[in-house]
């Protein structure tokens, strides 16, 4: 390369890292690659110490209903919060009573969720996942037991990363997911033996309180926690009238892995592990982009919106074109590879090459809604920093019974892999919905 094209390159180059919001979405981007690759060697650890085994699969359920409400409940509240904290703060109104409400209300549902996840716990296993033996469900029940008080733990993890964002604390923000990483390689190295079959469950456990830890050291060393008494005002009831809306949209969405689990079990022993295995590929592009657009692009809409509405969601459509481009083209490579990848990353020990091909094909299949399910996490986010939340929650319910239906149809046909192709189904049918809403929107107000 020419040194006038180089010196023009790197003029570019430093001109973009100048951009406060780019600069942010690199820092989450590299940030969550390293993470992710960790996650990846934990997983490889995991492969070959359980395989597709029983322990696992018990140990997938355990963790199945806490994560849901995580992701429902709790990651809900955060994402109703950020905005709206962004609009408590251009008011120059309670910041410190808007955080303690919102505390307040993640301590009530992690509670909530706890009791009702322990006392309910054998009637879910018993309707979800019937005729298992004895030995299993008392893996289930055990393991869940240990992870329960880890709801607590992620509620206020989710709160104190939102109110970093939204002060554009990002690294710290994303960093943190390191330590339940680190955690878990630990127990399984040196606490195995120790721990036997609850080993996943404690690692779990002690990973989220390490978390936690980290979070809340930082937040009271920068004085980002200004709680005082909960106060009720007119942002407040806002963000408490949107939140019926945000759950129910987030409840159907995550329903949709509740089910693949479900029809999963049915299956043979290991379908459960294989369809998650068969998911961290696609998983890994789509957390990494959307951790490093979405945990940027929610608290910037957020405050575009106020601004300059318009403007805004021609930010949106541009950053819609560069993921749909970039995505495509990822995506074919790593379908072409993918043999080759899951063999590298799983197969050793109890993880045979039958199975790499097994998880292989999932990996092929899902990969496919990556773009599409990219561009919809995006219009997520999107809007919901324009309280458009009750469409949402319609299109979610729509997405959870085709979902349903295909399972049905798909499954009859094709075992394990119709779970998968009914996952891409339903998510490349979702991204034309929010894209046919979210272009509508924009022609009312251009």
């Amino acid at each position: 390369m020419e040194p006038k094209n180089s010196y023009k390159l790197l003029t570019r180059l430093k001109s973009y890292l100048k951009n406060p919001v780019l600069r942010s979405m690199l820092i989450v981007a590299i940030v969550t690659f390293f993470i992710k690759g960790l996650a990846f060697y934990k997983e490889t650890v995991i492969a070959s110490s359980f395989g597709l085994s029983e322990v696992l699969d018990t140990f997938l359920v355990a963790v199945l209903i806490p994560t849901f409400v995580q992701s429902v409940f709790l990651n809900s509240l955060k994402n109703l919060f950020i905005p709206n904290y962004i609009i408590e703060i251009k008011n120059g109104s309670n910041k410190g009573g808007f955080q303690s409400l919102v505390f307040l209300m993640t301590l009530i549902v992690s509670l909530v969720s706890i009791l009702v996840c322990y006392f309910f716990m054998d009637f879910f296993l018993e309707n979800i996942y019937p005729g298992h033996t004895e030995n299993y469900y008392a893996l289930v029940k055990n393991q869940l037991n240990i992870i329960l008080p880890s709801l607590v733990l992620w509620g206020f993890s989710t709160v104190i990363s939102g109110l970093l964002e939204v002060d554009n604390k990002f690294f710290v923000a994303t960093i943190h997911q390191f330590f339940p990483l680190i955690i878990m390689l630990l127990f399984l190295f040196f606490l195995k033996e120790n721990l036997g079959d609850k080993v996943l469950a404690y690692g779990t456990l002690v990973g989220s309180l390490s978390s936690f830890l980290f979070l809340l050291t930082y937040a009271i060393y920068s004085n980002k926690l200004l709680l005082s008494k909960p106060a009720m005002n007119t942002n407040s009831k806002m963000m408490l009238s949107q939140l019926p809306p945000k759950i129910t949209s987030s409840f159907l969405s995550s329903m949709n892995n509740f089910i693949d689990q479900f029809f999963a079990g049915q299956l043979v022993v290991g379908s459960i592990a294989a369809l998650n295995y068969g998911n961290r590929i696609p998983a890994f592009g789509v957390t990494i982009v959307i951790m490093a657009l979405g945990s940027v692009l929610l608290p910037h809409f957020s405050r575009l919106v106020n601004t300059d509405i318009n403007l805004a969601y021609k930010y949106l459509f541009k950053i819609l074109k560069i993921v749909v481009s970039t995505s495509v083209i990822v995506v074919i490579i790593v379908i072409f590879f993918s043999d080759v990848i899951v063999e590298i990353w799983l197969e050793r020990n109890e993880f045979t090459h039958d199975d790499t091909i097994k998880v292989s094909l999932i990996q092929k299949i899902l990969l496919f809604n990556v773009p599409f399910y990219l561009c919809t996490l995006i219009m997520v986010k999107f809007l919901t920093s324009i309280n458009k939340n009750s469409f949402m929650a319609k299109i979610s319910f729509v997405n959870l019974m085709i979902n349903i239906l295909l399972n049905i149809i798909l499954i009859k046909y094709y075992d394990v892999y119709g779970l998968a192709l009914s996952t891409s189904f339903v998510l490349i049918i979702s991204s034309c919905f929010y894209f046919r809403y979210t272009y509508k929107e924009y022609k009312k107000i251009s």
